[in-house]
């Protein structure tokens, strides 16, 4: 089978053209963020004078050093690692909760669902462009991928779907460009009934039967709306619509921007995908311009001590150039980089593959992965990780080194006063029974690995019910604290008390 080889010099300008779309758009949403009311923007309003921090940005620098410094075949316990280090100052929603669960010691994909209101958000769409840039041409690879960053803080969620959505469609943009046949590939990568998916052939068949963009907005609200202004998939329709109705590359984002809610979300992404299709020749001067190439870290990014963050796009491009060329020798059976573009007869045979994507869509987000001598160790929960007293917990362990799963003898250390059982061998994992009758809040189970190491154990958390007593919806874990008032941080990272008070949601927290 033929592979698609796509031109370096091609592929260099799209990335720089990505990410310079990506800083467009965010900046020119960023005014208006959380705000539900249309807009009615031509253009920048103000006027920059350089981009706008954004963690839709920042986040991806975080991978892209992981990248960097421990290869191009990271294990979801290193994606959990690298957001410890560089990304726990970041409290919001779906952060915020990921953060209170690594701090509770427990470790994704449950870390990204358990008493987690906010799966369904934009933290996880935002940060599909790495993933695509590193898997150009191969699609199934890059949804595959970010399935991996998603669900750290969306598991099972609709901000999941999102981003595999989103890394399919831009990865397929280096080589085709018809819109309709770029939203048909990411749609074959995420499940037919997710809201996702629902909300994005409601806006097709909107522009396919000639309704007006407003009056998409208004169905996109209507049967996909959310009081949160950063739910997804009002989102997600609203940076479609831009794409779909406008007319150039500033009239799509400010389309995109003018339906209001996340615009700083949705027009980085549009912006980031139309730099894709079209490269740097595209991108009017007029939008480049005030911004320019830098990259503005944010605070919170800054907090995290972030080691040797690119300084801009430039910088940025060819890092990511570096990391791309080795990612696909090692995991794409699909596409290359060459000295020129050549496309297979059966190019969109390979686009539309999706079984990497399926696959990692069947993992079970109610487990734990650990890793060790690049062993991932993987502790089922069978639902929530918690044990209830006097009741049977069912426990699985599996063992998988570069995607295959190993023969394992694990057994299972408990606390004190507890009793283990051995199961059985079901599901390719060595199941067991726990059961206890007094139990803490935070309890220690210790997976021991004697084919490794007899001395070998590694640590994984089940919670008590009184650790375990849900979180009311809608409500925000408190912030972390930092120097100065409330008032001052919140100016500092750019939300004013009045745009608080227009989001119901952190209103209640507020």
């Amino acid at each position: 089978m033929n592979k698609i080889q796509i031109n370096e010099a091609e592929y260099l300008n799209k990335v720089q053209a990505c990410w310079l779309g990506k800083n467009i758009g965010g900046t020119l949403g960023a005014p208006y963020e959380t705000k539900k009311t249309m807009n009615d923007l031509t253009f920048y309003d103000p006027i920059p004078e350089k981009p706008a921090p954004n963690d839709d940005l920042d986040l991806q620098l975080i991978w892209l050093i992981m990248l960097e410094d421990i290869g191009v075949n990271p294990s979801l316990y290193h994606f959990a690692e690298y957001w410890k280090k560089y990304a726990i100052a970041y409290p919001w929603n779906e952060y915020g909760f990921l953060r209170r669960n690594l701090k509770r010691g427990l470790m994704p994909p449950i870390a990204g669902c358990f008493e987690n209101y906010f799966l369904d958000e934009m933290g996880a769409p935002i940060r599909s462009e790495i993933w695509a840039c590193i898997s150009p041409g191969d699609p199934q690879l890059a949804a595959a991928t970010a399935w991996k960053d998603a669900v750290l803080d969306h598991a099972g969620g609709e901000g999941m779907h999102g981003e595999m959505f989103w890394a399919a469609v831009e990865s397929a943009a280096f080589v085709i460009n018809d819109p309709k046949q770029l939203i048909e590939i990411g749609l074959n990568m995420i499940p037919l009934s997710s809201a996702i998916s629902r909300v994005t052939r409601e806006v097709l068949w909107c522009h396919e039967n000639g309704l007006t963009w407003k009056e998409t907005r208004k169905r996109i609200i209507l049967y996909y709306g959310h009081n949160s202004p950063c739910h997804a998939p009002q989102n997600h329709g609203f940076t479609l619509l831009g794409w779909l109705y406008g007319n150039d590359f500033g009239d799509k984002l400010c389309k995109a921007v003018n339906c209001g809610y996340d615009t700083d979300c949705t027009a980085a992404t549009l912006g980031a995908l139309l730099g894709i299709l079209n490269g740097l020749e595209y991108i009017p001067k007029k939008w480049s311009d005030p911004i320019g190439e830098k990259i503005v870290l944010h605070l919170l990014t800054r907090k995290g001590n972030l080691k040797n963050p690119p300084r801009n796009i430039h910088e940025l491009t060819n890092r990511i150039f570096k990391i791309t060329k080795q990612f696909l020798i090692k995991n794409s059976k699909t596409s290359i980089l060459g000295e020129k573009t050549t496309l297979p007869e059966n190019l969109y045979s390979l686009l539309f593959q999706n079984e990497k994507a399926h696959h990692v869509l069947r993992s079970d987000i109610h487990a734990a992965v650990s890793l060790v001598n690049d062993i991932e160790i993987t502790l089922y929960y069978f639902g929530e990780p918690v044990i209830k007293p006097g009741v049977d917990k069912i426990l699985g362990i599996s063992l998988k080194k570069n995607g295959f799963k190993l023969k394992n003898n694990v057994f299972l250390e408990v606390p004190n006063g507890w009793e283990v059982q051995f199961l059985d061998d079901e599901f390719e994992q060595k199941r067991f029974i726990i059961r206890a009758s007094e139990i803490q809040n935070f309890n220690i189970i210790h997976v021991c690995l004697p084919q490794i190491n007899e001395n070998k154990k590694i640590k994984f958390v089940i919670l008590g019910p009184n650790e375990a007593q849900g979180y009311p919806s809608g409500i925000n874990i408190p912030r972390p604290s930092f120097k100065g008032s409330d008032k001052e941080w919140l100016e500092k990272i750019g939300i004013s008390k009045k745009r608080l008070k227009e989001n119901s949601i952190r209103k209640k927290n507020d």
